[in-house]
């Protein structure tokens, strides 16, 4: 990634916890009606809590929990989910956070439906087995949790303010969750619910990682939490989504677009308003002209100017 891109993007990724090369996340995601995808959700309910239950069953280290309580909290879970959907009323907040918290892990974790340290519990901190490369270990759990509370909040204003694509900011809600675990267990899993509630809402269909594909997560997962970089797991989760094939053909539709675009600008060496008509309208279809979407592709306008360069020296 470059420096510019780092710095545009310091605020939103010290906030998170981790960073992520943004012109990697697709500019356009196929959309339906909310009914549409509640309806698809509803349907492949069964589906879901089984890849969910695989996923969770055995975690990064290998530990085995209990299979009957959390496939019974999963399907609970996903039905209140779904009907916050339908009913416009699922939020981005911590109390649909814990919220649903309560209802995932739910005689499943030390305590449930709220942060680490607002409960009877005030020491005890949970930690991540990464197999060989040891542990990985969050915040400490503290009274109270204010800085629990206080990252949270400030991830929250981030993600509102610095993400409007509401495919990046469900997927960089997930890796916040994961990564700071505000819970003593059950992390991923609302942390996953919250990120198909963003996507739902949006119009956008849930993402369930197939059983078959738990391997490859958690393999992704240990270099995100060694690594804290989100990148490829991003990467991961759009290979995941139903409409995966077709994300991939619109976000080549749209970066050749986009370097239509920069054509037009170099050329007429105007951002703005000087630019041919039919390179105008395709950055107005694809949405080039908002100021929250060009900067996740600066890496890929400093990369083909780049390589514009070099051709025309030699």
């Amino acid at each position: 990634m470059t420096t510019t891109f780092l710095l545009k993007n310091m605020k939103l990724f010290s906030a998170l916890g981790f960073r992520w090369n943004r012109s990697v996340v697709p500019a356009v995601v196929p959309t339906h009606s909310v009914e549409r995808v509640a309806f698809r959700f509803h349907r492949m309910l069964p589906e879901f809590v089984w890849d969910a239950s695989v996923l969770d069953g055995v975690t990064i280290g290998g530990r085995k929990i209990s299979d009957q309580e959390q496939v019974l909290n999963l399907a609970t879970s996903s039905k209140h989910l779904l009907a916050l959907v339908k009913a416009g009323k699922f939020s981005l907040d911590k109390a649909t956070f814990t919220e649903l918290h309560g209802l995932v892990a739910r005689n499943e974790a030390l305590e449930w439906g709220h942060f680490r340290g607002e409960g009877l519990e005030a020491s005890y901190t949970p930690d991540v087995g990464l197999g060989e490369h040891g542990r990985y270990t969050p915040l400490a759990t503290v009274a109270g949790a204010p800085e629990l509370n206080r990252v949270f909040d400030s991830g929250l204003q981030v993600l509102q303010s610095e993400v409007q694509q509401p495919f990046e900011k469900a997927a960089a809600f997930f890796l916040f969750g994961a990564l700071q675990k505000f819970f003593f267990d059950g992390n991923k899993r609302t942390s996953r619910f919250m990120m198909n509630g963003i996507l739902m809402s949006a119009g956008i269909d849930a993402i369930s990682v197939p059983a078959a594909k738990t391997q490859e997560f958690n393999e992704r997962m240990v270099r995100f939490y060694l690594e804290r970089d989100a990148t490829e797991m991003m990467a991961f989760l759009i290979d995941c989504h139903p409409d995966a094939e077709k994300i991939h053909e619109l976000d080549a539709a749209c970066r050749t677009a986009f370097v239509q675009y920069i054509v037009a600008e170099q050329e007429h060496r105007d951002p703005c308003y000087r630019m041919s008509i039919k390179a105008h309208r395709r950055g107005k279809q694809y949405g080039f002209d908002h100021p929250g979407l060009q900067i996740k592709w600066v890496d890929y306008r400093a990369g083909w100017l780049s390589g514009r360069a070099s051709s025309q020296s030699a």
